[in-house]
C-alpha cells in the first residue's frame, strides 16, 4: 500500500512510517513543523529511507494513494483530510495502524504515565541480547538504533516479536490487543487519573497477560498475571544503591548495575526484567542488557560539560517525572538549575497546580528554576494560562523561580550565575528544538569561561 502519513514529526507517526518504509514499501508525509524548517534531523532520516515529504496543503494525497494515516493533531478541516475525502481516499487514525501492527506479532504492550519510553528500550535490548531479534516501535530514541544510523524510534527486527509504547494520552491505546501488557504506574497527566484509569482498565480487558507494578495502589483491582515492583511484585528489585551514575540493584539474588541514575529508573528495570523473563530471556540477558543500556535520548542525557558546569536534556514534562528528574540531578550536584518548558496550553491548564507543588517540593533553597513561554505546536488552542501562573505562586512560596519568555535570555542568565559543580537540567515535551537549547547553554557556559580566560590574559 502506499501510505500517505500526515502529521508524520510526531514520535508515533514516523515510527509507523519508518517501519512501513522499511518494509519495502512506498510512504510519503508531511508536518507543519517541517514547512516552518522545524526538525530537519528527522526529515533527513525520514527522506533517507526513501519517504517523500511535501508540504501539509494537501497536495501530496492523490489518486494512487490507498491510504491516509492522522496523527491526533490533525484537525478535520486539514487540507489533507479534505483532499482525501474529495478523492475517497480512506482515512484512519494513527493507533488502527498500530493496531494492525500488534495484532500481525507477539507484542509486548508497555504504558503507564511514566517510564514508557525507558522500558520499551530495555526489553528491547534484553531481547537484543537473547539473540530475538525483535522490532519496536516508541515514543523515544534509543540510542543504540541512533548509533546504527537510524533515527532511533523504530527497527523491524527478523523475528515476529514487536515491543512498543502503548501511549495513554489520548486513550486510542483501547485498540490494541496485545499478547502482553505491561502496567507502569498512573498519576494525573494528560487527564484526570479516574478517567485515566478507566482506559487502562479497558485496555487491560483487551490484554492476554497482564504484568502489573505491585507498588501502585491505583492496580490494586486490576487482575494481574503477573507483578513487579521495588516494594513487592513476584518480580522485585531490592535497591542498595543509588549513585550520581549509577543504580544498583539485586533480583532474585543476582546483583545487577545499570548506568542510569535515579530510583525511578530501578522501578523502570524491574518493569522490564519481569517482560523479559516473560519471554523466556534469561536473569543472565537481563542483567548483562542492562549493564550496557545505552539509555533514550531526552531522558536524563548528559549534553556535555563546560566550566565545571554539566547540561542534562531530558524529557520530563508531568508532575511525576519532573520529580524523578530533579531528584536524579541532586543525587549529581548539589545545586541544580533547571529549565522546564510548558508543552502544550491544555496540559498546563489541567496540570497547573500539580507542576507547582512538584517544583515547590523538588527545588531546593540554593537551586534555581526557570519558566520560558508555553511552547505552542499550532493548531486550534485556548492560550488563557501562562508560565507566569506556574511561577508566580512558587514566588509566593520562596522559591527561586522566575518566567523569562525569551530561552536565549535564559542561556545568558544561566551562563552568568552557574558555579562550578552546577548542573543545569533542561526539562520539556513536544518541541524538538529543546535539545538544540540543551547545546546553547552548553555553548554560553563555554563563551563565559573564554571571555573569562580572556581577562584573565588581558591581566
Amino acid at each position: 500500500m502506499k501510505i500517505h502519513f500526515s502529521g508524520i514529526g510526531g514520535a508515533g507517526m514516523s515510527a509507523l512510517a519508518q517501519m512501513h518504509a522499511m518494509d519495502g514499501a512506498p510512504a510519503t508525509g508531511s508536518d507543519r513543523l517541517f514547512d516552518r524548517g522545524g526538525n530537519p534531523g528527522l526529515k533527513a532520516k525520514l527522506e533517507a529511507l526513501g519517504i517523500k515529504l511535501f508540504p501539509q496543503d494537501g497536495g501530496a494525497v492523490v489518486k494512487d494513494t490507498d491510504l491516509v494515516v492522522l496523527s491526533t493533531a490533525i484537525e478535520d478541516d486539514n487540507p489533507e483530510v479534505a483532499a482525501a475525502k474529495r478523492l475517497g481516499v480512506p482515512l484512519m487514525h494513527r493507533s488502527e495502524l498500530l493496531a494492525r501492527h500488534v495484532a500481525s506479532m507477539r507484542t509486548i504492550a508497555v504504558t503507564g504515565t511514566s517510564g514508557k519510553s525507558t522500558v520499551v528500550a530495555m526489553v528491547y535490548e534484553m531481547l537484543e541480547a537473547a539473540g530475538r531479534s525483535p522490532s519496536v516501535i516508541t515514543g523515544g530514541n534509543l540510542i543504540a538504533l541512533e548509533k546504527r544510523g537510524l533515527f532511533g524510534n523504530a527497527c523491524r527486527g527478523k523475528s515476529d516479536l514487536l515491543v512498543i509504547e502503548a501511549d495513554e494520552s489520548d486513550g486510542s491505546l483501547v485498540n490494541y490487543r496485545p499478547a502482553v501488557g505491561v502496567f507502569l504506574n498512573l498519576t494525573k497527566d494528560h487527564q484526570e487519573v479516574a478517567v485515566m484509569k478507566d482506559i487502562l482498565r479497558k485496555f487491560r480487558g483487551n490484554v492476554t497477560t497482564a504484568l502489573v507494578n505491585a507498588d501502585d495502589p491505583s492496580f490494586a483491582d486490576f487482575a494481574a498475571d503477573g507483578t513487579f515492583g521495588l516494594e513487592a511484585g513476584a518480580v522485585r528489585a531490592e535497591v542498595t544503591a543509588l549513585a550520581a551514575g549509577e543504580s544498583r540493584f539485586r533480583i532474585a539474588g543476582e546483583d545487577f548495575v545499570l548506568p542510569l541514575p535515579g530510583r525511578h529508573n530501578a522501578a523502570n528495570a524491574v518493569a522490564a526484567v519481569a517482560a523479559a523473563l516473560n519471554e523466556g530471556v534469561s536473569l543472565a540477558d537481563c542483567r548483562r542488557a542492562l549493564a550496557g543500556f545505552q539509555g533514550v535520548a531526552r531522558r536524563f542525557q548528559s549534553i556535555g560539560r563546560a566550566r565545571g558546569v554539566e547540561v542534562v536534556d531530558d524529557y520530563a514534562h508531568n508532575p511525576a517525572k519532573l520529580a524523578a528528574a530533579l531528584a536524579a540531578a541532586h543525587l549529581r550536584a548539589r545545586r541544580v538549575l533547571a529549565v522546564y518548558q510548558p508543552h502544550g496550553f491544555a496540559p498546563t491548564r489541567l496540570l497547573r497546580a500539580e507542576l507547582v507543588a512538584a517544583f515547590a517540593d523538588g527545588i531546593g533553597p540554593e537551586d534555581r528554576l526557570w519558566l520560558p513561554d508555553i511552547y505552542y505546536a499550532g493548531g486550534t488552542a485556548a492560550k488563557d494560562v501562562s508560565s507566569r501562573d506556574v511561577v508566580e505562586p512558587l514566588q509566593r512560596m520562596g522559591t527561586q523561580a522566575r518566567h523569562v519568555p525569551r530561552r536565549a535570555d535564559i542561556a545568558a542568565e544561566i551562563a552568568a550565575q552557574a558555579r562550578e559543580g552546577d548542573i543545569v537540567l533542561v526539562m520539556g515535551a513536544r518541541d524538538p528544538s529543546l535539545p538544540d537549547f540543551a547545546r546553547e547553554i552548553l555553548a554560553a557556559l563555554g563563551r563565559s569561561q573564554d571571555s573569562g580566560l580572556d581577562s584573565l590574559m588581558r591581566n
